[in-house]
C-alpha cells in the first residue's frame, strides 16, 4: 500500500512538484475533520448510552442537538475549506474577469489586475471525492478511517487522479486496501482493457480532433452545414476520448486486482436526455444527485418554500418550484465545475432547460403515443436515440467555441446558411486530415458502434474470453496492430491530452 502511495504521489510529482501541496492539504484537512466527526460520533454514542436514562426526553434531545451543532462545526469548517480552496485556485480569474467587463460596462478604465495561480490536476475530481468521503462520514454512514497512509492513497489513486471516475469510499475501499495475488486472469482482462481505450483515444479521438480544431478555429469559414459537422465530430471526439480515458484507468486498476466504479454504460444508445445523464459520467451525475440535489430539494428551507409555493400558486403549478429550483442550483454548479467559463454555465443551464421541458412534454408524450401506436417499435426508438443525440451534440457546441454569443451564432448558422452547395470534398480535405484518416475513423467508429451493441448482452471482453485461443488471439493482437497502426501519433501530429484532464 505505501508503495502505490508513492506512485501516485510520483506521477503527481512529475506532472508537476507544486500539485503535491494542494493534494496534501485537501487530504490531511479531510482526513482529520472527518477522524474529529467519527471520534464524536462514537464517544458520544457510548456516553449516550450509559447515561440517557439520568435524563428525561427534552433533556435528551437537546443532548443530541448538541452533540449534532459541534459535529456540523467541523463539517461545515472543512467543506467550506476544500471547496473555497478549489473555487479560489478555479475561478479566481474568472470572477475577475467578470468583474472588469462590469467595471468596463459602466465606463470606467479601471481595471482589477488577473492572479497568477496554479490549478492543480485533477482538482475538481479529488476534491469532490473527498467531500463526498466527508459527506459520508458526517451522515455516519461508515466510521472515518484511521490510516492517513490509507485515506491519502483512496485520494491520490494514481489511475483515476487525472479525468476520475468520482469514486465512492464505500467502493473503492473494498478492494483499493485489499492483498492481491498476482492472477493472470485478472491482469489480462486489465491489459484488454487498456488496449481497448488507447485505441479509442488515439485511433478515433486524436485522428477526428485535427477537423474539429479546423472547425473552431475558423468560423467565417466553417458555418452553416461545416457547424453542424463540427458538433457531431466533437461528438465522437468527445466520446472516445473520454470513454477511452476511462477504459484505460479501470484497465491499470484491474490489473491490480482493484475494482474502479464504471462511469458510461452506451450514453449515445438513450432515448432521452436524463437517460443519457444516468449513463454518461455516472459517478459525477450520482455525486451531484446524492450530495447536492437531495440535501437542498429535502432542506428546510425548500419545505417551506413548497409549502408556500403550493398555497399561493396551487398544488400542480407549486410542487414543481422546489424540485426546478433544486435542479436549476445543480445544473448551474454542474456547469461551473467544468470549467470557469459562461460557456459552462450556459451549457449546464441548457442541459437543466431541456430536462425541465422534457418533464412539462410528458403528458403530451402519453397522448400522443395514446394516438399513434409507435413506442416500442424499432423506427420510434431509433428516432429517440437520434433525437438524444442531437440535442446533446447542439449542447456540447458550448464546450467549442471562445464565448456564448459566438456558439449561439454559429448554432443558428446550422438553419440559417447551410446548404447543399457548402457540400464539397476538397473543404473536408481542408479540415487538416486526408480522405484516409477519414476512413480510419469511419471504420474505428463502425467498431465502436459494433462493440456497444454486443455490450447489449454482457461484457465483451467475457464473450471473447469464452472463444478458442487462436481466435481470441486474432482479436487482440489484431486490435493492438490496429491501434499502433492506425493512432494518430508520430511525425505530423502532436499529443494531445485528454479532454477531462482540464476539469
Amino acid at each position: 500500500m505505501p508503495f502505490l502511495l508513492l506512485a501516485s504521489y510520483a506521477f503527481y510529482f512529475i506532472a508537476d512538484p507544486r500539485y503535491l501541496i494542494f493534494i496534501a492539504i485537501t487530504t490531511v484537512s479531510t482526513f482529520f475533520a472527518a477522524k474529529a466527526i467519527s471520534d464524536k460520533k462514537v464517544s458520544f454514542d457510548v456516553w449516550f448510552k450509559e447515561h440517557k436514562k439520568e435524563y428525561e426526553k427534552e433533556e435528551r434531545k437537546a443532548l443530541k442537538a448538541k452533540e449534532h451543532a459541534a459535529e456540523k462545526k467541523i463539517f461545515l469548517c472543512c467543506l467550506l475549506f476544500n471547496l473555497g480552496f478549489l473555487a479560489v485556485t478555479k475561478y479566481t480569474n474568472f470572477t475577475i474577469a467578470n468583474i472588469n467587463n462590469i467595471i468596463g460596462a459602466f465606463g470606467n478604465q479601471g481595471q482589477i489586475s488577473f492572479v497568477d495561480l496554479i490549478i492543480p490536476m485533477g482538482i475538481s475530481f479529488y476534491t469532490f471525492q473527498s467531500m463526498g468521503y466527508l459527506i459520508d462520514v458526517y451522515n455516519g454512514k461508515f466510521e472515518a478511517q484511521k490510516n492517513l497512509i490509507k485515506f491519502a492513497l483512496f485520494v491520490s489513486f494514481f489511475p483515476q487522479l487525472v479525468q476520475g471516475p468520482i469514486s465512492r469510499y464505500a467502493d473503492l475501499s473494498q478492494t483499493l486496501y485489499e492483498e492481491h495475488r498476482f492472477d493472470w486472469h485478472t491482469v489480462s482482462f486489465g491489459l484488454e482493457r487498456i488496449l481497448w481505450g488507447f485505441f479509442k483515444k488515439l485511433v478515433i479521438a486524436d485522428r477526428i480532433l485535427v477537423p474539429v480544431k479546423a472547425i473552431i478555429a475558423n468560423t467565417d469559414s466553417y458555418n452553416g452545414f461545416y457547424a453542424f459537422v463540427g458538433a457531431m465530430f466533437y461528438a465522437l471526439e468527445l466520446y472516445a476520448d473520454f470513454t477511452g480515458g476511462i477504459d484505460i484507468t479501470i484497465g491499470v486498476a484491474e490489473t491490480m486486482g482493484i475494482k474502479v466504479t464504471e462511469n458510461f454504460n452506451r450514453p449515445y444508445f438513450s432515448k432521452n436526455i436524463k437517460e443519457y445523464w444516468n449513463r454518461w459520467h455516472i459517478t459525477m451525475g450520482t455525486w451531484f444527485t446524492d450530495y447536492i440535489f437531495y440535501p437542498i430539494s429535502a432542506s428546510q428551507f425548500m419545505m417551506k418554500l413548497s409549502k408556500k409555493s403550493r398555497a399561493r400558486l396551487g398544488n400542480n403549478l407549486g410542487k414543481r418550484v422546489p424540485v426546478y429550483l433544486s435542479s436549476f442550483i445543480v445544473w448551474f454548479t454542474t456547469g461551473i465545475w467544468h470549467g470557469a467559463s459562461w460557456n459552462f454555465i450556459v451549457w449546464g443551464l441548457g442541459n437543466f432547460v431541456v430536462i425541465m421541458i422534457s418533464q412539462e412534454l410528458e403528458p403530451f408524450y402519453r397522448w400522443f403515443h395514446s394516438k399513434v401506436n409507435v413506442a416500442g417499435t424499432l423506427g420510434w426508438k431509433v428516432f429517440q436515440i437520434i433525437r438524444t443525440v442531437l440535442i446533446m451534440s447542439s449542447l456540447r457546441m458550448f464546450d467549442c467555441y471562445r464565448d456564448v454569443p459566438l456558439t449561439f451564432k454559429m448554432f443558428g448558422s446550422i438553419f440559417t446558411q447551410s446548404s447543399l452547395s457548402q457540400l464539397s470534398a476538397e473543404v473536408f480535405i481542408g479540415m487538416g486530415i486526408t480522405a484516409y484518416d477519414y476512413l480510419v475513423v469511419f471504420i474505428g467508429m463502425l467498431v465502436l458502434v459494433s462493440v456497444s451493441l454486443i455490450q447489449r448482452s454482457g461484457s465483451v471482453r467475457e464473450k471473447i474470453a469464452t472463444k478458442a485461443a487462436p481466435v481470441r488471439f486474432i482479436i487482440w493482437y489484431g486490435l493492438f496492430m490496429a491501434t499502433v497502426i492506425f493512432g494518430a501519433y508520430g511525425i505530423g501530429y502532436s499529443a494531445s491530452q485528454f479532454i477531462y484532464n482540464q476539469f
